[in-house]
């Protein structure tokens, strides 16, 4: 699901929940997929990332849900953050300051051993990888063992006490040239200098896959007290985008009770509106939760978020019609949010229109050249294609779909069939073939 706070099947704050045997037997960790908290984190590190040679809109980020301090980077240009670390921000300096770290990572090209790997990798692949290497505490290294999903022995994040320290002066650079303290560094620093002192449970992921030493902070203390922007303050922009981010979160991790002692009926700002609507949908109480979010639409009109969670609060309680107009007035104010489209996408299938249905397939096909590490775009793609009746095409969603979720049986029967079922030496048959490929290299499921 791609853009919004939530654990259905529809696209939104997206909960897909990954099985996590490599950290601990049984664990179950979420992922989180929402259009409005990517693109204001992506707003607040756009600076670092732009002077570290990246575009700003090649980044993907990903939010992991668990409390932990903890971050890493994989996949080329992929940022994942926990939520536990968003929330524990003090202010925006404190998380730009990580992000500017993990981009020395990036930048210096310390993920180069497993680029490839992790090049086409899953989501839910990586995030145990992470967690796997988390888990493990084989000597300083944070060398991960994962062996309870037969990836035993692989290196993930084995970063060294030199690569840190690069990474260290990389973001401290970067933090430099757009005149950004790196007090925020220094203070995330401190918490888990305090952190390592504990050990096994309580110590966070974090401090094991980027292991700390006094040195290394006493670097980034010397260069607080002796940078130019060291007292640099946070922008307005970017203490309103995060508080932001840390109420969509709150308000859908919370209970709607937590939520609602938070934001009383008294506050009447922008953001206290906001919390309230998405508390009482998820009650749920729609008599309470769509008068506020029409208030806010009709306050603030070129917001698409607001429209989104309109008609994420309509389709979910059956009224697909009525959904259909705030997520396409969301796609017309953020036509390149991909999540969005998926979303919109989604509403247009469950009409049983088959106008709305081919849309709904050219929106998807379009959503997927950004999207196709998340399993759902393919398998809505593969309902919508099953509804025209295309099953080649729908047999190659599917296919997509196993190989994004790296199910290997899956991949390789939906594969085969699409074979069977497209025009042979077509793209579409080349493509068939070339999952099937790329599926008998994966692990076994």
């Amino acid at each position: 699901m791609p853009s919004r706070l939530r654990r259905t099947a529809i696209l939104g704050l997206t909960l897909c929940t990954l099985l996590a045997g490599a950290a601990h037997a049984g664990d179950r960790v979420n992922y989180l997929r929402d259009t409005e908290i990517e693109n204001d984190i992506r707003q607040m590190a756009a600076s670092v990332w732009r002077a570290a040679g990246l575009e700003p809109n090649d980044v993907n980020v990903y939010l992991v849900e668990d409390k932990q301090l903890n971050s890493f980077v994989a996949g080329g240009q992929a940022v994942f953050i926990n939520t536990g670390l968003i929330l524990r921000a003090e202010n925006p300096n404190q998380l730009i300051g990580v992000i500017a770290h993990e981009t020395g990572h990036i930048a210096g090209g310390h993920i180069t051993r497993a680029q490839e790997a992790m090049k086409n990798a899953t989501i839910e692949g990586i995030i145990a990888m992470a967690l796997g290497a988390a888990a493990s505490v084989a000597g300083h290294s944070g060398a991960a063992v994962l062996g309870a999903e037969g990836v035993a022995q692989r290196s993930f994040l084995q970063f060294s006490i030199a690569q840190e320290a690069t990474a260290d002066h990389a973001a401290l650079n970067y933090l430099d040239r757009t005149c950004q303290s790196a007090r925020g560094l220094l203070k995330f620093f401190g918490i888990l200098e305090a952190d390592e002192a504990l050990s096994g449970e309580h110590e966070d992921p974090w401090a094991r896959t980027h292991p700390l030493t006094a040195q290394r902070i006493d670097y980034v203390r010397d260069h607080v007290e002796h940078a130019r922007c060291s007292d640099a303050r946070d922008t307005p922009t970017n203490i309103e985008l995060l508080r932001t981010v840390k109420m969509k979160l709150h308000a859908f991790l919370d209970e709607p009770s937590t939520t609602l002692a938070a934001y009383p009926e008294s506050d009447r700002s922008e953001t206290a509106r906001y919390a309230r609507a998405i508390a009482y949908y998820r009650i749920p109480k729609l008599d309470r939760a769509l008068p506020l979010i029409d208030g806010l639409i009709h306050d603030f009109p070129n917001n698409p978020y607001y429209r989104e969670l309109k008609g994420q609060m309509l389709f979910e309680n059956g009224r697909v019609r009525e959904a259909q107009q705030p997520y396409e007035d969301a796609v017309r104010l953020e036509p390149a949010a991909a999540l969005l489209r998926m979303s919109l996408a989604q509403v247009y299938i469950e009409t049983n229109d088959p106008r709305l249905n081919k849309r709904a397939i050219a929106y998807l096909n379009d959503a997927a050249r950004t999207e196709g590490r998340d399993g759902s775009v393919w398998r809505f793609l593969a309902i919508a294609y099953g509804r025209d009746n295309q099953f080649g095409m729908a047999a190659l969603s599917l296919a997509e779909e196993a190989l994004a979720s790296g199910k290997k049986k899956d991949a390789l029967q939906q594969s085969t069939r699409a074979k069977q079922l497209l025009a042979k030496n077509t793209p579409p048959w080349f493509r068939a073939d070339d999952i099937h490929h790329e599926a008998e290299k994966l692990d076994e499921d």
